[in-house]
């Protein structure tokens, strides 16, 4: 694969979103996040509005590299192979999610998607995610659910999926994973590290027995807003994406290729 033919075949903008998606490939891993060679995460292609990148089918997420993610248009067409050229596919399902968001939400620059444990149980519960910790607060009453209609391969779906989002950077899908939406790779990363941390902790609250404590609902909404705040600030997001960016570098640095 030559990720350096890529490299001269697009943007330097695009180039940069490249790394940077394929770096969320490699802190899912890491956090064993990932689902084998199954879910997704995608980025709308800069100066373009139906184009965007996704990973191609049949590779875990340890092993992509900025050259090797796939461009495809809202139609789920393959514009460009990557450095996998013509001999690649994505996943139907993946381009069903992601298409939605990306076409019903143009602040959504960045979707991601995963079937974590933890993920996948609070799907599962009639609650969904609770105010239970100050990880799940930053959600409080902002956060949507979308019910489970099956794998998600039929375009027909994507206009429920995108009605359920709303206006929220969340989305718990009912009985299936969690998935996040933000205006940039960091944002939408950084969400999806405060969703999963969240559902961790619900479980774990829940297996110990014992009552649990809410707070009240001015405490919860207090806190929702002094998230939302903090969620706004581009700044922090981005910096905490490029520290975890340094650890890449310094443990698996590849993923830039």
């Amino acid at each position: 694969m030559d990720g350096n033919d890529v490299r001269g075949r697009v943007s330097a903008a695009e180039w940069d979103v490249r790394v940077d998606l394929a770096a969320c490939y490699r802190l899912i891993a890491r956090n064993e996040w990932d689902d084998g060679i199954f879910t997704h995460n995608s980025v709308r292609v800069p100066g373009s509005d139906d184009h965007f990148l996704l990973n191609p089918y049949g590779f875990m997420f340890r092993e992509i590299t900025a050259s090797m993610l796939v461009k495809v248009d809202t139609e789920g067409n393959i514009v460009d192979g990557g450095a996998l050229g013509d001999d690649v596919d994505i996943i139907k399902a993946g381009f069903t999610i992601h298409s939605a968001v990306h076409m019903g939400r143009e602040d959504a620059r960045c979707v991601m998607h995963t079937h974590t444990n933890a993920g996948m149980a609070v799907s599962a519960q009639e609650g969904g995610l609770l105010p239970l910790t100050q990880k799940s607060l930053r959600f409080y009453n902002r956060i949507g659910y979308h019910d489970y209609e099956g794998i998600a391969d039929d375009l027909e779906e994507r206009e429920r999926l995108v009605a359920d989002l709303g206006e929220h950077k969340a989305l718990i899908l009912r009985n299936h994973g969690l998935l996040t939406a933000g205006g940039s790779i960091a944002e939408a990363y950084a969400v999806l590290a405060g969703l999963e941390s969240a559902c961790q902790a619900q479980i774990s609250a829940q297996a110990g027995g014992g009552p649990l404590i809410t707070p009240s609902e001015e405490v919860c909404e207090h806190t929702a807003r002094q998230f939302d705040q903090f969620g706004e600030n581009q700044r922090a997001n981005e910096s905490y994406f490029a520290a975890l960016k340094r650890m890449l570098d310094d443990k698996a640095p590849e993923y830039r290729h």
